[in-house]
This record gives C-alpha cells, structure tokens and sequence, in this order.
C-alpha cells in the first residue's frame, strides 16, 4: 500500500489570513467570532446577529479579475490552495499525476442568491454570463485544477459538514490507488449570508448568545445553545511518500487511515447511539494499521449542539476505551465556529499541525464541563503531546443527512 505524507498546508480562517497566523491564535485560545457589521437583524429580522468572519478577506489577496469572476467560497480555496503549494515547494510534476479534490457543502450560495435578487429587480438581462460557473458546489474543485493544471482528476464530493474531510480522504486514497503522485485537498465555505443564518437558525442549530459572540461556541460545555457559522478554507497537499522523498520535500506527517459510513438514520439529528460515527472511527483505526493505543489527540467534531457533542464524546470513548484516558481531545470550532464544508479540511490542519508541534490546542468556552464527558478535555491552554516516538491523532467530522468521516493521522 502506497504511504500517503503530507507536504503543504494552507488556510485562511476567521482566526488568520494564513496557517502559521491561524495556527498562532489557536494556541493562545484566541476567538474569531464577532458580532456582524451589517443591518440584516434589522432589514430581515434574523435572531443572529455573529459569526466567524474572515480576518483578510480575499480581496485583499486576489486581483480584480479573480474574485469578479469567482463565488467567495472559491476565493478562499485559491487563496488557501496558493499558500499550500507554495509550502510544499511549488513541485514540479506531471500535470497528469497531479489532482485536486476540494469540497464546499453549500457551494456558491452569494452568487446564486445575490443572482437572483438582480434578476427581480433589474431584469434577466442582467445576470452575470458566469453565473453557473461561479455558483456550482465542483466550482472550487475546478478553479484549484486550473490553477495548478490538476489533469490526475478535479472532485468535489459534497457530504454537508464532513465535505472537507471527505475531500482529504478522497485524495488519500487517489495516491494510494496510483492515480495521483500529488493531490491538492480540503474544503471551503462563504455560507455568512442571511438566508443561511436565517434557515439555521429555523432549524434551532445556532447559538443565539448575541450578546456574547466570542463565548457563544462552547463544545461540551452545560450551556451550550448550537454552534456558531465560520467560513474560510483549509488545504492540504498530499503526496505519495516514494515522490516526496525523491524531490526532498519536507513533510508535516502522514495520512494513515480513512473511515466513512453512513447513519441512514434522520435528514439532520445524528444517530443517537453515535453507530455510524463509532464505526468510521474503528474503520479509520483498523485502515490505519494503529490501535486505541497508539491515538494520543482527537480534534473532535463537537459544534456545541446541545445533543451532538456528547454523541461523538461516547462514541470516541467506546472506541479508545481505557486508552481514551491518555488522550487530549480538542474542540477548535469553539474558537473558528463551524465552517461547514471547510471545517474538516481546517480541522485536519489543525490536528497535522498539533503533531508536528507535539501540542493539542485548547478548547475554550468551557466553564460547566458537561458531567457525561469522559474524556480529557484540553480547555483554556494548550497541552503538551508525547515528546518521543510516533503519535497518531484522529480528526471527526460529521454532516447532515449522517455523513460520518473519521481521519488518522500519524506524526512525520
């Protein structure tokens, strides 16, 4: 079986415009979430009125012509894919062995919406001729595989929020089917817009803590309410071991194991029993070739849903069983919020970047843990890994209509 490192890494979040910014702020427990400088609470009478924003918007990065004729969500990509090559080198490789794998779980919302309130009041004659282009979920995918001539394959799996881990999972396994020598990977997402916020928060998914935005996202804490909308990409460039090594590239750490399944169970609500979750971990485990053992972090999924979080706890914890006791569990969309599609893409950079460092980062928000919790939560302050040896890591995440993707990673 072909090893699988990883080589780049790039991200613009609502905590950094890059990874080593981004990544800076995680370990000081910093938050990216404000209150939004807009009039929509008032105009369109939405009861939430934050979100985790961008720190450098795209504009600020790409020309002109480049975000005049890209949806926002694939602005972030570029953005993020930009820096991730770079960080890798700039490799020189056959266009043909060369793939993309980018996901968004919503796809080119602004476009498509802020298209159709031209066409009501200015008219048909008035959309923009690269409307469908701009707002197709494949359009990210597609602008990474036309900025680096990705000819291997340019994909888009789209699986709601476990879109960007299913990205990486998708390219893993490219390389290792002998497809693709490189793979460009992750998730993007530029969902902060009314209807949006206006339909989850129908749904009774969104924290309502308008009066507190940076202490709204609180994983596994008593007073949860639901979790907080992020947007933002994060990016990864695989590479088989055998083409990394030839180049002398350095790589971050590797890519072990994949498991994905299904809950087959609610449009929305997970499993209650957390099966589908348990099993993607165990497949993820036994793929990977580690044991319960060997897993010293989990970057967790845990959006600060009153019911998710302590479904993925108690599966995390029947999956390690006692082994759960020498593990750092993490929950960093209480500082990004949740973004979505990109969330696991970003998730899994964080979780790479915590075993290159040997650090978990904090989880902040939690002041009544919740009493059920049965793992080691790593609050406030970052935490220290083991110093010595190989260490393995697994980052979660889940979507709507029970998309359950677990991911092993192993240090360099």
């Amino acid at each position: 079986m072909t090893d699988v490192v990883v080589t780049g890494l790039g991200a613009t979040t609502p905590l950094g415009g890059d990874v080593p910014t981004t990544w800076e702020a995680a370990l000081a427990g910093r938050s990216g979430v404000r209150t939004l400088d807009n009039d929509w609470a008032e105009v369109y009478d939405i009861p939430v009125t934050f979100a985790g924003q961008l720190v450098v918007q795209p504009s600020e990065v790409l020309s002109r012509p480049e975000t005049k004729r890209m949806d926002p969500s694939a602005q972030m990509a570029i953005v993020a894919t930009r820096e991730a090559w770079a960080d890798a080198g700039s490799p020189d490789v056959d266009p043909e062995r060369l793939g993309a794998v980018v996901s968004s779980g919503i796809g080119g919302v602004w476009t498509l919406l802020n298209g159709w309130d031209t066409m009501k009041e200015k008219g048909a004659k008035r959309i923009l001729p690269l409307s469908v282009p701009m707002l197709m979920p494949n359009s990210p995918a597609a602008y990474v595989s036309l900025e680096l001539t990705a000819r291997a394959g340019a994909h888009a799996p789209v699986s709601a929020c476990a879109s960007g881990a299913e990205a990486i999972g998708a390219a893993y396994e490219m390389i290792q089917s002998g497809r693709a020598d490189i793979v460009v990977a992750g998730g993007t997402e530029a969902a902060i817009h009314p209807l949006p916020i206006s339909a989850f928060a129908a749904m009774q998914a969104l924290s309502k803590r308008n009066d507190d935005p940076q202490g709204a996202s609180r994983p596994y804490d008593t007073t949860r309410d639901g979790f907080v909308m992020g947007e933002g990409s994060g990016i990864v460039v695989l590479e088989s071991a055998e083409h990394a090594a030839a180049r002398g590239a350095r790589v971050y750490g590797r890519v072990l194991g994949l498991g994905m399944t299904a809950d087959a169970h609610h449009i929305a609500a997970p499993d209650p029993e957390g099966a589908g979750q348990t099993r993607a971990m165990r497949l993820a485990l036994e793929r990977a070739g580690v044991t319960a053992a060997d897993i010293v972090h989990v970057n967790a999924h845990a959006t600060s849903t009153p019911v998710g979080d302590m479904i993925e706890a108690r599966g995390i914890r029947g999956v390690l069983g006692s082994d759960a006791d020498g593990v750092l569990l993490s929950a960093t969309k209480s500082m990004t919020g949740h973004l979505l599609g990109g969330a696991g893409a970003l998730e899994s950079v964080f979780t790479i970047k915590a075993l290159q460092d040997r650090v978990a980062p904090p989880t902040i928000n939690v002041t009544s843990p919740d009493p059920e919790l049965e793992v080691d939560l790593v609050r406030d302050t970052p935490r220290a890994l083991p110093a010595d040896g190989q260490l393995a890591a697994i980052n979660n995440s889940f979507g709507f209509g029970g998309h359950n993707v677990a991911l092993v990673f192993g240090s360099a």
